[in-house]
């Protein structure tokens, strides 16, 4: 099991994220992805919550992973690959805010040891990561900004103007329930052992 300390410690530095988040950069940021992951696993910890985990781990793991190779490749070689990262090497950027945004080098890490202690969810993981998609999406364009561009829902590296609001998030969400939640399913049935939802 994970050790209480861990969980004490984890929920502390969520605490200090989100406090500064809030003060930086306002509440719509939270609507990202990767912090409603970051705070959702709180409770899954607490919990020892193998349906949260589950739902969390479909939902990001694979832009996580992305998001670390990208920054790692950026590190390495110099030079914008992906792009998801762009914003780490903003020299304008507080320090600060930099350094904690590196909480999505050992979020993967964690969704994995919970998935390994506590067992993968799988009647509710892919239901729970469509479910949270079909809410936050929405949300984010409504309440983003274009410049924010909260989980790309303004578009995927500008702002797009080809489809409407309504056309292009229902084509995101497709975008993300076909190409990351579902394959991300697939591959987590095939490592973790399942539990009950």
């Amino acid at each position: 099991m994970i050790p209480f300390w861990f969980k004490l410690a984890y929920t502390a530095f969520v605490a200090v994220i989100v406090v500064i988040w809030l003060k930086h950069y306002g509440w719509r940021n939270l609507l990202w992805f990767s912090d409603i992951a970051l705070i959702g696993a709180v409770p899954a910890l607490w919990f020892d919550d193998a349906a949260l985990a589950s739902i969390l781990a479909v939902a990001v793991l694979g832009p996580e992973l992305l998001w670390n190779v990208d920054f790692l490749l950026r590190l390495v070689t110099g030079r914008r690959v992906v792009g998801l990262t762009e914003y780490m090497f903003e020299a304008e950027r507080p320090r600060i805010l930099r350094l904690l945004s590196l909480f999505h080098v050992p979020l993967p890490l964690l969704l994995i040891w919970m998935l390994h202690e506590y067992g993968f969810a799988a009647p509710v993981a892919l239901p729970g990561a469509v479910l949270l998609a079909a809410l936050v999406l929405p949300a984010s364009r409504l309440f983003g900004s274009a410049e924010a561009n909260i989980n790309w829902s303004y578009g995927l590296s500008r702002m797009q103007a080809r489809l409407s609001p309504v056309a292009y998030v229902a084509l995101l969400f497709a975008g993300f329930v076909l190409l990351v939640f579902m394959p991300t399913n697939l591959l987590l049935l095939r490592v973790f052992p399942p539990v009950p939802g």
